[in-house]
């Protein structure tokens, strides 16, 4: 977090989750005492802080030889030294394995995934006598979460489901007590959803590693944390165990590592010897037993001796994890919260005003493409290979993560491909590198190279060629910021069919988005640092899947007895009125060639959808750095020069508020990153593929 004591190079944080959630508030969380916002860590805002990359990924294997991480669906990082802390799974017997194989039951690890099973139990089940919840386990985290849901679920029948040798005595009474049935093994016939809590174990995957392992899986270092026979490969926390010194798995232990190795990476960075560390023999451990709010309750462990259940043992340990939690509110501090200064947004919020751009092309005589723009171009046309369309696109680094970033980058741009109706078959890829070292060089283009190729070879296209060059920019903080990707698409469409254009509209049509909008405000506020981590993570996700299928339809007519789409575009820089103000523009301009009436269009302001997350931030005043140029094309909802707005916004409440208004105005002008596609068609189409694809009605042209 010091800059000055920041080591050259590139510092990566990854994780399965953009979030960890704290282990010693994760009961307090299942009981309902606490929201998941208020125990988790934003990883990704905590690394951009820091300036580290964050790479959200599932790690399956190490190359201890090559020396690189494999992840499940992406590709394998390069690395000069490595640090392990992913923490431990859940010990399943061939019984309890079964179990979740069945989906009747889940473990509790990733607390991620055991606190969604909770979730969906208690929406399909709660209340309900017909179907038991059991706690598979006989430890202090099973008795500890058994209490806690009986605090969740007053009169749900719960169970926990122990080896009584191994239940502490005093537990027996507390459980009874709390109208908790304890079963040595559940009736096979009865219907029950099943939590288990029986101890970890490390990743399945560090047995392949090659790495010295002991009997629980875990990674056995020498008192520096560095791996056994592995330099500059370092292991802490439920992973590992240092050699000599063992000791349970306890997130206790863990925390007490972080200094020490924090300390031996440095020096291992800087070629110096490394210090030991010899952790402590015993570790206090609070367990809620009680979480209501009038009298809550702990109990203290250390070692053989225990203590309370007592009020005051509650207080200590809310203390100690709430002050834990609040050592993370540092990110706040490093985030620029000047009311007067707006962030220079990323991705697509970077392009250049529409005015900017019209103004530029008129002054050069490029009329034509002022006054009817298209975002992709016919090229030719031959019988052999059909009609050739092209388009360009790309801006600066969006995220941190290199291969993440491509891949958006790609579908951004072959997204004018699609809603042309073609199909993608080529990409060329210019490059810019942050001007850092040669070898750190080559790891960056990699990753953008494979994120580039996961985005365009599901659609049958190949990467064959591009250029690389340096940037004589600043450095960026992470350096991963200083890239800037853009890509020449090419596409073919049958002779037979013409390019869809944004000309095209005809009164009648309706208007048609497939996904929703908001991804302008959702960066922009993770760039000041206030985006919540779930809606970025739920932007990202849609955002990374790719729509090249959704135009596929008109390759197979069977479906309906009649397609016809007049008039087609994808929203991106501009956001939607500034698109959609192209598409009418361009429409009526054609439309007055031929001695036609002029449309306009109908927009239904309650249809238009939103990502998750950007409408409460558009509440809180935040837009993104290309709303000022982009809110130019608000003119469009106003009459001008005698003629009717050429387009209106359509409220359900004939007087809506102010800021209903002022919502969906500033979601219109949003400026989209991988945007969807936007189409006008006639009735009967629109009625076909808003019942059998993913489109949404949003409005029809009058």
């Amino acid at each position: 977090m010091d800059p000055r004591l920041r080591p050259k190079g590139m510092i990566t944080l990854v994780n399965r989750y953009s979030t960890s959630i704290y282990s010693g508030m994760f009961p307090g969380l299942i009981a309902g005492k606490y929201n998941l916002e208020d125990i988790q860590i934003d990883l990704r805002k905590l690394a951009n802080a820091a300036g580290v990359v964050f790479v959200e990924a599932e790690i399956n294997g190490v190359d201890t030889y090559k020396k690189f991480l494999k992840f499940n669906n992406r590709n394998s990082l390069e690395f000069s030294h490595l640090s392990l802390d992913v923490g431990g799974e859940t010990v399943l017997n061939s019984s309890n394995a079964k179990l979740v194989m069945n989906n009747q039951a889940c473990p509790i690890k990733p607390f991620k995934d055991s606190y969604e099973w909770v979730r969906k139990f208690e929406k399909e089940n709660y209340k309900s006598t017909d179907k038991d919840f059991t706690i598979i386990g006989s430890g202090i985290a099973a008795v500890e979460i058994s209490l806690a849901l009986r605090r969740r679920w007053p009169k749900q029948n719960i169970n926990i489901q122990v080896y009584e040798s191994n239940l502490i005595s005093k537990f027996r009474d507390i459980l009874l007590n709390s109208n908790i049935k304890i079963i040595e093994k559940q009736n096979a016939k009865k219907n029950y959803s099943a939590l288990i809590c029986t101890g970890s174990t490390a990743p399945k995957w560090l047995k392949e590693s090659g790495f010295k392992l002991n009997k629980n899986g875990r990674i056995v270092t020498y008192n520096t944390f560095e791996i056994i026979n592995y330099k500059n490969f370092f292991a802490a926390g439920d992973c590992s165990v240092i050699n000599h010194y063992v000791r349970p798995a306890s997130g206790v232990w863990a925390v007490k590592a972080a200094k020490p190795l924090a300390r031996n990476l440095e020096k291992a960075l800087n070629g110096l010897p490394l210090s030991s560390w010899k952790p402590q023999k015993n570790a206090l451990q609070l367990i809620g037993i009680n979480y209501d709010n009038k009298l809550p309750l702990a109990f203290a462990t250390w070692g053989n001796f225990s203590y309370g259940p007592v009020k005051w043992l509650w207080k200590f340990k809310e203390n100690i994890d709430k002050n834990f939690l609040k050592k993370f509110d540092i990110t706040k501090e490093m985030y620029s919260h000047d009311s007067n200064k707006i962030t220079s947004c990323r991705g697509c919020g970077a392009k250049v005003g529409a005015s900017t751009l019209i103004d530029a092309l008129k002054a050069v005589g490029l009329n034509e493409l002022a006054n009817e723009p298209e975002d992709a171009a016919l090229v030719s046309s031959s019988p052999i290979n059909g009609n050739l369309i092209q388009s360009v696109d790309g801006f600066p680094a969006l995220i941190s993560d290199p291969w993440l970033n491509a891949r958006l980058t790609t579908l951004h741009a072959c997204s004018d491909i699609w809603a042309v109706g073609a199909e993608v078959k080529s990409v060329q890829a210019i490059i810019s590198l942050p001007e850092v070292g040669s070898d750190l060089q080559r790891i960056l283009l990699q990753q953008c190279l494979g994120g580039i190729k996961s985005a365009i070879e599901p659609q049958g296209a190949l990467l064959i060629g591009g250029h690389t060059y340096e940037s004589r920019s600043l450095l960026n903080k992470p350096i991963t910021l200083g890239i800037e990707i853009s890509l020449i698409v090419n596409g073919t469409l049958q002779l037979s069919s013409l390019p869809l254009r944004k000309s095209g509209m005809e009164p009648g049509d309706q208007l048609l988005l497939s996904r929703g909008l908001g991804s302008g405000v959702i960066f922009a506020a993770e760039m000041e640092g206030v985006a919540k981590a779930e809606d970025l993570d739920s932007a990202l996700l849609e955002l990374s899947r790719s729509q090249h299928s959704l135009l596929n339809f008109r390759k197979n007519k069977n479906n309906f007895e009649k397609i016809l789409i007049n008039a087609s575009t994808d929203v991106t820089g501009f956001g939607l009125l500034g698109h959609l103000g192209e598409m009418v523009l361009s429409s009526n301009q054609k439309r007055s060639l031929k001695g036609l009436s002029r449309i306009k269009v109908s927009l239904d302001a309650e249809t238009i959808p939103f990502l998750k997350g950007a409408k409460s931030l558009f509440k809180k005043g935040y837009r993104s750095s290309l709303a000022d140029s982009n809110s130019k094309a608000w003119s469009l909802l106003e009459a001008n020069q005698g003629l009717s707005a050429s387009i209106e916004l359509k409220f359900q409440d004939k007087n809506p508020t102010t800021q209903q208004i002022k919502l969906i105005k500033e979601l219109i002008i949003d400026p989209q990153t991988c945007g969807p596609l936007l189409i006008s068609c006639d009735f009967d189409t629109a009625k076909n593929l808003v019942k059998n694809f993913s489109w949404i009605k949003i409005g029809s042209v009058k």
